[in-house]
Formats: structure tokens, sequence, C-alpha cells
């Protein structure tokens, strides 16, 4: 596994070179949209200049990210890669427990691990940067992309906002022996089932907020037909080389599942490779702390998306139910009465469990992966209130 990914840096260096000697800047009616030779837009590294945190902040805040950090994961046995950082300047971070138990190979900085759900945070990118490039649009039916898709009242927007009303594929394939269990699913394959069995929508077409992994696993099939790329090809060319994130890649089930790290259940049995692992869009990226803090910070860039389109990405699409929790463009977010509103995105698949929490007002970004199953990773919302006007309690015993 080690060996794979260290051959990755001298590759990743070679394609941005070629990447930054074939982009251009292009510009449209709002702004400029940074593209490479072949007309696909390509994210930026952010070289704004932000204010150096002073000797005297950093320790305060590491001293209490640290506490927190030894009492929440303080079990030898855990599993975590852990990071926190403020203007793109790392405050803390850490990393433990085993990567693969059979090889004895531990998680460290360079170590991909298994992002779940944050994936959609990448593949929303990746749409918006294509939208902000005139190449798509939010309102634009899927099925004048995806020409056999079934249901003509989903949208692109829909799709990133968990309101096109479709059913989850891991249980449509599951029941009434849809699929073949012993063969790999792929994201075609979802859209022939939905024709071929005729699978009905769970709810009307934007008219109900339903977390659904088929939404981004329909959207990476929208960047593949946009792009004329694959979704991994895609993701590497418009985010993860242009970024310099070395040890981040899209799993590929027919070359990578005896290399990557596999992840385990609480008491430590393995979990092995299902047919659902062929899906990506919504999962099946593998990244470290480090190579997602280069893109959260990259998501500050000048021109990286127009304002409004920003704001977009932060805005609440589901009022049908009175409530503090809503769902953006690709993002989570808590809306309180008072306070600031709290972006963030968890995963969990398998064994692993992911959270990336992204408070723009601060600028601070806190990351932690674990491949061995744990809430105890979802519990990290707790620091914000470390950095902000967010009503988490933090007490001695780091508990709410």
């Amino acid at each position: 596994m080690i060996s794979r990914f260290s051959l990755y840096t001298t590759t990743v260096i070679t394609l941005l070179l070629l990447t930054f000697s074939c982009s251009k800047l292009e510009k449209n009616e709002e702004g400029i949209v940074k593209v490479n030779k072949n007309g696909i837009p390509i994210m930026q590294p952010s070289h704004e200049e932000m204010p150096k945190l002073s000797a005297d902040y950093i320790n305060d805040k590491k001293y209490g990210v640290s506490r927190y950090f030894e009492k929440t994961w303080s079990e030898k046995n855990d599993n975590v890669a852990f990071l926190v950082a403020k203007n793109g300047q790392i405050i803390y971070e850490n990393y433990m427990g085993f990567a693969n138990k059979r090889t004895n190979e531990v998680i460290s900085k360079d170590m991909p691990l298994h992002i779940a759900s944050v994936s959609k945070v990448l593949t929303s990118t990746a749409i918006l940067m294509l939208i902000d490039a005139k190449m798509l649009s939010l309102d634009q039916k899927v099925n004048t992309i995806i020409t056999n898709f079934p249901y003509p009242d989903v949208t692109i927007q829909t799709l990133l906002n968990h309101r096109s009303g479709m059913k989850n594929y891991a249980y449509f394939t599951y029941e009434n022996n849809n699929w073949d269990k012993h063969k790999t699913l792929t994201n075609e394959d979802i859209v022939t089932l939905m024709v071929e069995k005729e699978i009905p929508l769970e709810t009307k077409t934007d008219t109900h907020f339903s977390y659904c992994n088929t939404n981004y696993a329909m959207l990476a099939l929208v960047i593949e037909k946009i792009t004329g790329l694959s979704y991994p090809e895609a993701m590497k060319e418009m985010i993860f080389s242009p970024l310099g994130m070395k040890d981040t890649f899209v799993f590929d089930i027919t070359k990578d599942r005896d290399l990557i790290a596999p992840s385990y259940k609480g008491n430590n049995m393995e979990i092995g490779i299902d047919y659902l692992d062929g899906i990506y869009g919504d999962k099946n990226i593998y990244s470290t702390p480090r190579d997602l803090l280069k893109f959260d910070n990259a998501r500050y860039a000048p021109f990286f998306l127009n304002p409004e389109l920003i704001k977009k990405i932060y805005t609440g699409y589901s009022h049908e139910s009175k409530g503090i929790r809503n769902y953006g463009l690709g993002v989570r977010m808590i809306e309180w009465e008072k306070g600031e509103p709290f972006y963030y995105h968890n995963g969990w698949w398998h064994g692993n469990t992911s959270c990336f929490i992204t408070l723009r007002k601060e600028r601070v970004s806190i990351i932690v992966l674990s491949n061995k199953f744990t809430k105890k990773t979802y519990q990290t919302k707790k620091l914000a209130s470390l950095f902000g006007d967010y009503p988490f309690k933090l007490d001695d015993d780091g508990e709410e």
C-alpha cells in the first residue's frame, strides 16, 4: 500500500506541471474560470495571504483541542486521523492506530483512508465548477444528460440537495433479487435497474428532503457525461492534481481492493468488500486530513466560483419540517436563531467514519477520519465552540 502511494508523488508533480502549463483563464459573465487545455474547469490553490496565527493563539487553541482529543480518543486500539487548522495553518493534528492490522501498517499523515460520504462534498464541488463554467445548470433536467434516466422532473439541484425523491440504490438493488449480489454494481447499472425494474420514486420530486446516496451516484455519471472522462479521472484532473492532493484518489474495485486500508468493526473484525463498493460519487474517495485541508482552503480562493453560486451552496432548501437542521448543495448545516450557522458533512461506510467541518466565518477546518467504526468521529462538532459562537458545550470532561 505504501509503495503504491509513494509512486503517486512523482506522477502528481508531473501532472501538476502539465496541468498548469496547459491551463488558461477564460472569462464568463460572472468572472474568471480556470480551465485546462480540454476546456474542463480546474480548481485553484488558495494563494491568499492570511494573517499568521500568533504563538499565543496557537498554544491556547492547541491546549483545548489536544485535551479534547486525549479524552475522546483515549483507547489504545482507536484508529484515527485528526486535524484542526485555522487560516490554512495547522493548530493540532494526531494520527494513531492501524491502517491495516494484517500488515501492521499504521495511520500517518500520508495514509489515505476512506472518507465515506464526505466524498459528496468533493463531488458537489466538481458539479458546481461545471455549472460555473456554463457546461451545466442547476435547473437542468437530469434526463437531458443521462438519456435513459427515468424521472423527468429531477434536476441537478434536486440531486445536490437531496430532494429528488429517488430511492436508495442500496435498498432497491437488494430487494426482490433485483441484482445478483455476486456481481459488482456500477453507477450505470443503477440507472438500468431503475428503468428495467420500474423503480418508483419514494416521494414526488422537490417536495421532501430525503438523504439518498443515489443522488450523488447520479451526479458522478453527470460529471462523466459532461467532461467525457471517467469520474476518477475527472476528479483527479479537476481537483486532486491541481491542488496537490497527492494522497487522494477514487477507489477502483478492479485494481485497488488489495492495496487500500481496510475498515473494521468496533470489535476490530475486518469488513470486506461487497457488491456496492463499485459505486462512486456518494462515497469511495480515499484521502487524508492534510489533503482535505488543501481542498477546504481552495474553496476560499478568488474565482473559485462566482459569489451567487457560493451563496447557493450554503442556503438550506428543505423547510417543510420545522427544525434547525438543513441541507444546502453538498453540505449539511445547522441554523440556530442565534449564533453562526454550522456547516459540516459526516460520513459512514462499512467501518469507515468521517467528519468534515468548515467554520467559514472563522476559517477553521476540522477533519476527522477513522477506518474503525466509532461514533466518536461525530462528536467532533463540540470543538467549534472553541473558535466561535456555536452552542456546543465543551466542559472539562469533553462532554456536552
